[in-house]
């Protein structure tokens, strides 16, 4: 199980994962791109100690794996979150599926022996492989006994998540004019970029830090910004007048729930699901095959980060 994080200054770098793995990759040629588009993943290159088919969970794919349980305090994990959210309902990701902070934020629905539970990607998870997740202890004890520790589950992303209110931003402590670092809360899918303008400028690129902030090196002046955030599945939202007031949460009205896909970035549509359960009306609905049988069918090895 995951050690819980250090209480915070969350504005700390983020801890190191324990466990540090050579990753192989898994597909190769079209085979990547053909399986990519049919379970609507993301498969990114990045160096370090992020595997090289990192990416977090998206789409309707459906994964199957074992969930161990911690508790992380006080502290908002590797994401640098102010704290866990209030119902302390979160889970820590492998470093392939926590993919450098691109899993920060989103949501994942979680199945065990016992239920259901919805929980907010805030960690990453040292020890954790491709096909294990670990749960907050409260989260754990929605799906499974406690007794049993370490329990198999489904999980699966919670594409455009019902939430309460807009967008918030947080300056990182040491951001200035002349050096942007924020952090984007409560956009529920996982975010594809953020672009960042002050008066009289034009959109600059950030770039994310694996701290969960985005940065743009030699800043954009004093403020206040405009934030442009877009999310994987091509949907954009832009929140104006954020202010330059370091480690406080500011709230917006700008949200990418009622927001739709911008021309030229929306992504391949993931597989129709079959009949379900039927969840919130903003959740997707989960589909009958899982990562494994896809992989299977296209006859190909299951990943293997």
């Amino acid at each position: 199980m995951t050690a819980p994080g250090t209480a915070p200054d969350n504005d700390l770098p983020a801890r190191t994962p324990r466990v540090s793995r050579r990753v192989r990759h898994w597909l190769a040629g079209a085979g990547v791109a053909t399986l990519a588009a049919v379970l609507g993943i993301t498969l990114a290159v990045r160096g370090g100690a992020t595997p090289a088919c990192a990416a977090p969970p998206t789409g309707n794919a459906v994964h199957k794996g074992k969930a161990s349980f911690y508790d992380a305090g006080r502290s908002g994990g590797n994401c640098s979150f102010p704290g866990p959210p209030a119902d302390r309902l979160y889970v820590a990701l492998g470093a392939a599926q926590y993919s450098g902070s691109a899993a920060c934020g989103s949501y994942l629905q979680v199945s065990g022996p016992k239920g259901t539970v919805r929980v907010m990607v805030m960690d990453q998870c040292g020890g954790c492989g491709p096909s294990k997740i670990d749960l907050s202890t409260e989260a754990f004890t929605r799906i499974a006994d406690r007794s049993q520790g370490i329990a198999p589950v489904t999980y699966r992303a919670v594409v455009n998540p019902s939430l309460d209110g807009g967008l918030t931003f947080r300056m990182k402590g040491g951001a200035s004019r002349y050096w942007f670092a924020v952090q984007v809360g409560n956009h529920g899918n996982p975010l594809r970029s953020v672009e960042a303008k002050g008066p009289g400028g034009g959109f600059r690129k950030a770039v994310r830090q694996s701290d969960n902030h985005w940065t743009i090196e030699g800043g954009i002046g004093p403020g206040p910004y405009s934030i442009r955030v877009t999310d994987v599945y091509g949907r954009q939202a832009t929140a104006t007048t954020i202010r330059m007031v370091t480690k406080q949460v500011q709230r917006s009205t700008a949200t990418l729930a009622s927001a739709s896909p911008t021309p030229g970035n929306s992504p391949a549509a993931p597989p129709t699901p079959s009949a379900a359960p039927s969840p919130t009306a903003t959740e997707s609905a989960a589909p009958t095959a899982t990562v494994e049988a896809l992989a299977g069918a296209a006859g190909l090895d299951a990943p293997r980060c």
